[in-house]
């Protein structure tokens, strides 16, 4: 193998390492779950993924409330449906 080759090799490997999720911590541990491992975590708390289109002034609304209530966004929309279908 040539000296040339074996650089390009390295330079290969650490720019594989680079694009792993949570290589731009900059020095934190990331910690990364896997999509499997948080798909089992959300169907074992009975929750199902429902994607909708929504209006770009509902959204943020949706997520300044979120942030004004230090919520996640999931549980705000959640509570906002329970309480809009309640009153129906």
């Amino acid at each position: 193998m040539k000296k040339t080759d074996l650089a390009k090799s390295d330079a290969k490997k650490l720019m594989g390492k680079m694009n792993v999720p949570g290589a731009g911590a900059f020095g934190k541990e990331a910690v990364v779950v896997d999509r499997r491992e948080q798909r089992k975590r959300d169907q074992a708390l009975g929750l199902v993924p429902f994607a909708v289109k929504l209006n770009s002034d509902l959204v943020l609304q949706l997520q300044t409330l979120a942030k004004e209530r230090g919520a996640d966004l999931n549980e705000l929309v959640a509570e906002v449906l329970v309480k809009g279908l309640a009153a129906a």
